[in-house]
């Protein structure tokens, strides 16, 4: 079978709302290596976005699944619970930042855990304004499209966004947006547009995902924490992206010393089986009345069981240090092309959450198509690469953190030949 011959089918049965970055089909994948319907290997730097964090089909967490489907499948845990459900729960209460009294509850998708997040926020400060930040990515329903900070693709079409949303511009130095700017913005909302009094929650992603793998910055978060105290206000860090070893620690926001009311979290957490949680502080996740939160198939027992395998595999073998050694590598990498590749214009990325962003030689202005151009020919070369950013100039790099040294020294050499290659054609 051939990769065209599917994607001609595909073209045919699917919506076209459903976008794909390859016409690469998958037939097996094995740790950092993926193999399509026609036999030809990749190197993944995608990770299914951050997902397979411990490495497609790593050998614990599929024991963990096959043991699970030889007991049972699907009770709903509102029905029959189980007890597998309530250990993930006790672990992530005491792996979350926060010396406090934590619960968490069990969804399946990032965007659903920031959904239930809002509406525990909602419930527990009887407020219903959030504020979210320009640049974020918070997931494809109505109100995480609505938190998101990107108009195309995710906002075009729809109509109108979901009521009580405010965004203020994300601190990015690069694209001359300082700390100081953001807190003036924020300033100004409060004074022209919402009364902090009636603001439930302010939801932020530590290090941006689609929005770029910007970092918010060290002296930001404490200020957010000091604002959203003296007001009320409850601080959401969605970790759906930079969770469970990606940026060299279990949770970014370990980073910055801050430590948020709510956590939400998905992709690495199921190690490639549909996972996600909330987890917070005690009093304010019990706010919603017994039947307020829940969904059939949250906490499945598949997704639960591979939960708590992938907590075994980061500790065991100890992947928020593997994250920084490989992190540290590929910037060493990018930093040495830097004279050979002026289009180059950052390197940057906590442990193995990395990018580098591309603009025209000597300018500021962002160069999305050489970005592009970058993507394919690595493609071409066997290594699978994602852009990101809300000017589409960024390439981020979102490896298994388990990918063994060989394999990931061939993809810099593929990475490295690409960048040369692509800059001498510019």
């Amino acid at each position: 079978m051939l990769n065209t011959e599917i994607a001609a089918r595909r073209t045919d049965a699917i919506s076209r709302g459903v976008g794909v970055t390859t016409q690469v089909y998958a037939d097996r994948a094995e740790n950092a290596e993926i193999w399509d319907v026609e036999g030809r290997r990749y190197i993944d730097f995608a990770a299914g976005i951050a997902v397979v964090n411990t490495g497609h089909r790593h050998p614990k967490v599929i024991a963990a699944v096959k043991d699970q489907l030889d007991h049972f499948t699907h009770t709903c845990h509102q029905v029959i619970p189980y007890e597998n459900y309530v250990t993930l729960a006790e672990r992530l209460n005491n792996a979350v930042p926060g010396a406090f009294k934590k619960k968490t509850i069990f969804v399946t998708t990032g965007a659903e855990a920031v959904e239930n997040a809002i509406k525990i926020a909602r419930a527990a400060t009887n407020r219903s304004a959030v504020i979210a930040f320009t640049g974020a990515f918070h997931g494809r329903t109505f109100m995480g499209m609505t938190l998101t900070g990107k108009v195309v693709p995710y906002k075009t079409g729809f109509g109108a966004m979901m009521p009580d949303v405010f965004h203020v511009p994300f601190p990015v130095e690069l694209h001359g947006t300082s700390v100081e700017d953001t807190l003036s913005v924020l300033d100004k909302l409060f004074k022209a547009d919402v009364d902090p009094a009636r603001v439930a929650a302010f939801i932020v992603e530590p290090v941006q995902g689609e929005g770029g793998f910007y970092e918010v910055p060290r002296g930001f978060m404490p200020k957010l924490r000091e604002i959203a105290d003296k007001h009320g206000i409850l601080l959401i860090a969605d970790e759906v992206q930079t969770g469970f070893a990606r940026t060299g620690k279990l949770f970014a926001m370990e980073h910055y010393g801050v430590v948020p009311d709510i956590t939400t979290m998905a992709k690495g957490l199921g190690g490639g089986f549909p996972i996600a949680a909330v987890t917070g502080r005690a009093e304010i996740m019990d706010a919603p009345g017994p039947g307020g939160l829940g969904g059939t198939y949250g906490g499945n027992p598949i997704g639960i069981a591979a939960g708590n395998a992938v907590l075994d595999v980061i500790e065991e073998e100890k992947l928020c240090e593997r994250a920084d050694y490989l992190g540290n590598r590929l910037k060493q990498r990018l930093q040495s092309l830097r004279d050979a590749v002026p289009q180059i214009a950052d390197i940057r990325g906590p442990g193995f959450m990395n990018a580098v962003e591309f603009n025209l030689p000597g300018t500021t202005t962002p160069d999305a198509d050489f970005t592009n151009k970058v993507r394919l020919r690595a493609l071409e070369k066997g290594l699978i690469l994602l852009t990101c950013g809300v000017y589409g100039n960024v390439i981020r790099f979102l490896s298994p953190i388990t990918i063994q040294d060989d394999v990931f020294a061939e993809a810099l050499d593929i990475l490295e030949h690409t960048l040369r290659e692509c800059a001498k054609e510019a």
